[in-house]
């Protein structure tokens, strides 16, 4: 369902989103955004979880920050930000089937700016089925999943400086976790982390050094990876900085964790982190759908992903060495979990959780720029000690 002002209002330039409110009840619902300016607005419904989609073009999200954390009526809660370049998403997750009904964008009363608004009124699973955007999402999702012969896809690896992509978490319309007394959002911290170490890496004049996002949009698990195999990657680092939901642990767990990859987590925390990260996509309303990264076979397929997950391990070991003298780790620092962001047989790959935002004191020095260099320079530490024993041809560190 398409709702816009006309080629001229849409035509306008970025407009900005200045309220948002949910009224009504279990019944109908209605959703309504106020914007500066008059816009094109797509609308539509995905199941497995029910949720609503709103894309738009390129809004500007001028809202308090606890909007959309408290839902009402037919909808738990909703959340809005980039999903790709210029182009912004609503995503509202319902309590159950729902369809769209009266959506329009009128002139506000006041004469400044638009209101876009539309109602949710509950129906029934089977005439929702997959919901009317399931073709669609297929679509995205099929565009940006990666080969599945991944090491045949990987781009050739020619002589010269080491490709290491640094792969923040989350972005966008995908916030991450919250601190819970600060509200610092995870995708902001694990970015200005990611920009410092690639500002270290790049200034020792060793390294190529690439980011899967450098700004505050969102990118799939499947774009990450399709990005890693088009840059045909030497390492590949994925930055995060996670919350633990029971209280008492909260308060007491800190400290940087590195994971890789293993179908069989180490241990129940372990699996537990991989499968919320793994469902970062439906926070930001892409299907459930498996792309087939898990499909690959050979021998050959085989043997690279044995060597990657070796060479994945000894950089684990060389980064606990650098981060154990400048920063606190975690009681179990290194883990391992089915983390689908490091399914990649062509680069070793690690996940380094940099710090719990639910524990008072992680909480407070993520957030802090002399704290982040420090960090980003224990990481750089690392990264010079792993290459430096594999150019030297003796086992990696």
């Amino acid at each position: 369902m398409h709702v816009g002002l006309g080629a001229a209002a849409a035509a306008a330039s970025v407009a900005s989103a200045t309220r948002a409110e949910l009224s009504g009840d279990q019944t109908r619902t209605t959703f309504l955004l106020e914007l500066t300016a008059g816009v094109t607005a797509e609308i539509f419904t995905l199941a497995n979880p029910y949720r609503v989609i709103v894309d738009l073009p390129d809004v500007a999200f001028r809202l308090p920050d606890s909007t959309g954390q408290n839902g009402g009526g037919l909808v738990r809660t909703f959340r809005y930000g980039l999903f790709a370049e210029r182009k912004a998403r609503v995503v509202l997750d319902t309590n159950g089937p729902v369809r769209i009904e009266r959506a329009a964008m009128t002139a506000a009363p006041k004469g400044t700016g638009v209101t876009f608004s539309f109602d949710m009124v509950t129906t029934a699973p089977e005439s929702f089925g997959m919901g009317t955007g399931a073709d669609k999402v297929a679509e995205e999702l099929k565009k940006d999943a990666p080969p599945s012969d991944a090491a045949g896809a990987a781009k050739p690896k020619r002589p010269g400086k080491p490709v290491i992509m640094i792969d923040p978490g989350h972005g966008g319309i995908d916030g991450g976790a919250v601190s819970a007394t600060s509200k610092v959002l995870e995708k902001d911290v694990v970015l200005a982390v990611a920009k410092e170490l690639g500002r270290q890496l790049a200034a020792t004049g060793r390294y190529d050094v690439r980011m899967t996002r450098a700004s505050d949009v969102f990118i799939s698990l499947d774009q990450r990876l399709s990005l890693s195999l088009k840059h045909g990657v030497d390492l590949f680092i994925s930055l995060h900085a996670d919350t633990l939901p029971e209280h008492n642990v909260a308060q007491t767990i800190r400290g940087a964790t590195v994971y890789t990859l293993s179908e069989r987590a180490s241990d129940e925390q372990a699996r537990r982190m991989a499968e919320k990260e793994n469902a970062s996509d439906l926070v930001a309303g892409l299907s459930s759908a498996e792309s087939g990264d898990d499909e690959v076979t050979g021998i050959l397929i085989d043997l690279m992903k044995r060597e990657t997950a070796n060479f994945s391990s000894d950089f684990s070991n060389a980064l606990i060495r650098k981060l154990k003298q400048s920063a606190a780790l975690s009681p179990v620092p290194q883990r391992a979990a089915a983390f689908k962001v490091l399914k990649q047989t062509h680069a070793p790959s690690v996940l380094i959780e940099l710090g719990y935002l639910s524990h008072p004191e992680d909480e407070k020095l993520l957030n802090t720029p002399a704290w982040q260099k420090k960090m980003a320079g224990s990481i750089t530490g690392a990264v010079d000690s792993y290459f430096a024993k594999r150019t030297a041809g003796s086992p990696a560190p």
